[in-house]
């Protein structure tokens, strides 16, 4: 069955998907190589298992077509199977990917992703995101000579190493003695964070988080934080991970003005390829090469860090945000998308409860209980209401392969699942439209 936008299928199965995610189970540790992509974020057996995807649409195995949000966790930000960033890859593919020496293909992507990002002056390319904010943290304590690590505690996520996974409720298996190493700060606020500098005068090698998320930063905000890195020797540290491309073509730097003594990216700059990137003052990035006299930091060596095809793509990626206005069209596409949302919501007396948030390049939602509370139940409601529609929407980050028939079909789905939300608030119960278990946070210390 291919759904071709032709309306809501209450009656939605997925026999075959069903069966691949017991596979699933019985040979990977959690059904899926992410923890955000497990089927438990999913209404109960209506987990899709993806067939493929062109665009900002991707088929199950079952044969049903969807919508998709949030691609590849937000990494797909050009769209599935991007014809320049395809054709970009199949031209290194017959050319090899790996050799003994760097290949002409890495000198020509650094140069090129730092004449996107000015703002950084040395730049070394990995695989995955955690890799390079690790290696933002080891480079932070070897400058310093300092231990600890301040995170903004209000950012969900930077890194599966023990660092930070310690601070989650999955923290099992880390030492404690690693996890009193970590520390935390709130996200806008200067005070605080000054406080918790004093508190540990000499000891914090480093603030890292995202300069912005799904509100904005309050004015001065990041440039106060600069002035407090600067004042209490630490480094600050900028994880553009999401906000990388997605703000602007340089990230948040780019946008906001204020430059980080560090950096990472990754997601969009690769289009779903592996590649990801630590940036930065040359002072610092340097003490992970070769032309300095104090000791080697062992900063990011990897032996598929800098394979050629994902160093093609990122090229292509970066090239094509810049000619062709992607971050413009990002934010035009999510200003009407999340219009339109917010309109269907409250046209179904909904709009307190479904809740749309975060810059329009980068919209996430919200679902609320009767008391304003965020409910887990009420997200299965909404979940379940948006694929049987044909909308697979963990969030509302867009893609710039959406067309206006795409968002204009989602917000008709939304208004329907706004319809049975409202019915379930005021029968104040969901869990007749349920289906099943209620989907479950990713960080949970429990299975």
């Amino acid at each position: 069955m291919d759904t071709e936008h032709t309306g809501a299928n209450p009656d939605l199965l997925l026999p075959r998907s069903r069966a691949a995610n017991e596979r699933l189970h019985a040979l990977i540790p959690g059904g899926a190589h992410t923890y955000a992509k497990g089927d438990d974020q999913y209404p109960e057996n209506l987990a899709p298992v993806i067939s493929h995807g062109r665009g900002a649409h991707v088929w199950d195995i079952d044969g049903n077509r969807y919508v998709e949000y949030g691609s590849g966790l937000r990494s797909v930000s050009l769209g599935h199977a991007h014809p320049r960033v395809t054709e970009a890859v199949r031209r290194e593919l017959d050319r090899g990917s790996n050799f003994v020496r760097p290949s002409v293909v890495e000198l020509e992507a650094a140069e090129r992703f730092l004449a996107t990002v000015p703002t950084a002056e040395m730049v070394k390319f990995a695989k995955n995101g955690s890799d390079a904010t690790t290696a933002a943290v080891r480079l932070a304590r070897a400058a310093t000579g300092r231990p600890r690590v301040a995170v903004c505690a209000d950012h969900p996520f930077f890194s599966v190493d023990d660092w930070f996974i310690g601070t989650t409720p999955m923290s099992a298996g880390i030492p404690e003695s690693t996890n009193e190493l970590t520390v935390a700060f709130p996200y806008g606020d200067l005070a605080a964070t000054e406080e918790l500098l004093t508190r540990y005068q000499g000891e914090v090698a480093c603030l890292i988080l995202e300069p912005a998320t799904h509100t904005e930063p309050p004015p001065g905000y990041l440039a106060g934080l600069r002035e407090l890195a600067d004042r209490h020797g630490c480094v600050l540290v900028f994880d553009e991970m999401i906000t990388g491309l997605r703000w602007s073509e340089a990230g948040a730097q780019g946008l906001y003005g204020v430059v980080p003594d560090l950096s990472t990216f990754g997601k969009a700059l690769g289009n779903g390829f592996a590649v990801s990137a630590l940036a930065g003052r040359r002072e610092l990035m340097e003490r992970g090469g070769l032309r300095h006299p104090g000791d080697r930091v062992f900063l990011l060596s990897t032996t598929h860090g800098a394979e050629t095809h994902s160093l093609a793509a990122a090229m292509a990626v970066l090239t094509t945000y810049v000619e062709e206005g992607v971050t413009a069209r990002l934010h035009a596409l999510g200003e009407r998308l999340a219009a339109g949302v917010r309109a269907a919501a409250a046209g179904m007396g909904v709009g307190d409860h479904v809740v749309v948030r975060g810059r329009a390049s980068n919209l996430v939602f919200a679902t609320l209980d009767e008391k304003g509370q965020p409910s887990q139940e009420y997200r299965t409601l909404f979940l379940r209401r948006l694929l049987a529609g044909g909308v697979l929407a963990p969030s509302f980050v867009v893609s710039s392969a959406l067309s206006d028939a795409d968002i204009d079909h989602t917000v008709e789905v939304v208004a329907q699942a706004c319809a049975v939300y409202r019915k379930a608030l005021d029968a104040g119960d969901p869990t007749p439209w349920l289906g099943g278990r209620p989907v479950k946070p990713v960080f949970r210390r429990l299975a």
